[in-house]
């Protein structure tokens, strides 16, 4: 890689809001720029090249096209990261997966709908190797710029692979259960210094499962705190619709 790597910054089936995410890291952002060359960014500049050495991908893979480009991204591309639940997990847009894809493309486009060929949701990794991944919708700036310095350094980012929960009780914040709500914290990957619980939201699962969640165990909690199965897997489809243990109790 040379001296001043190139980054680029594409998208997919996404609301772009992870991209201005790094935007706003603003005076960050610029000690950043000072050791990269952004090369391909469309929420910040018109210049597009395509002699990048990190790719950075948002949004999940949604259309025949898409499945060309991230390819040719992969390889020219040194490194690749996936960002953002859609990238990462499927996110928002995997929602439409549990719908038959004809109705979905009826609903949005009306009759034009057979110009916009569309399929289920998928995230980047199904498609490609991903060398990283960052979490949630949308992504932290911290955990960005942190993964932005051990890139640029050769050093490994470790995405943490414990709960939320684990942190909630680091920041002494009061169950949420105690309080008569429900959360899927139990079974969520932290690394959102857990912004949601903290400010009295319960988390909604968008930085995805940890490895071997036990997901029954939060299904059959939930389940005594009162919501139907329904209830229960609307909450987890929210973002995980293509994790195989949803899509199987689904």
């Amino acid at each position: 890689m040379s001296a001043k790597p190139k980054l680029a910054f594409f998208s997919f089936a996404s609301c772009e809001g992870c991209q201005l995410q790094v935007i706003n890291c603003e005076d960050e952002l610029v000690a950043l720029l000072g050791a990269v060359e952004i090369v391909n960014f469309r929420e910040a500049i018109d210049e597009r090249r395509d002699d990048y050495d990190i790719a950075f991908v948002e949004g999940s893979i949604t259309r025949p096209e898409d499945e060309h480009e991230v390819k040719e991204i992969r390889e020219r591309a040194k490194i690749l990261v996936a960002f953002g639940a859609c990238a990462t997990i499927g996110g928002i847009n995997a929602i439409k997966n549990f719908q038959p894809q004809e109705k979905v493309s009826q609903y949005v486009y009306g009759d034009q709908a057979a110009t916009f060929p569309s399929y289920p949701a998928r995230p980047v990794h199904d498609l490609v190797k991903v060398d990283l991944k960052l979490h949630g919708c949308p992504i932290s700036k911290s955990e960005f710029l942190e993964a932005c310095k051990c890139l640029l350094a050769g050093k490994q980012f470790t995405v943490p692979n414990y709960p939320v929960c684990v942190t909630c009780k680091l920041a002494e914040n009061v169950c949420l259960y105690q309080k008569g709500m429900t959360c899927l914290g139990v079974v969520t990957r932290a690394g959102c210094d857990p912004m949601c619980p903290t400010f009295g939201n319960k988390c909604i699962g968008c930085r995805g499962l940890i490895d071997h969640p036990n997901v029954n165990a939060a299904f059959d909690v939930l389940e005594d705190l009162g919501l139907t199965l329904e209830e229960v897997t609307k909450d987890f489809t929210m973002f995980d619709g293509c994790h195989k243990e949803i899509t199987e109790k689904k």
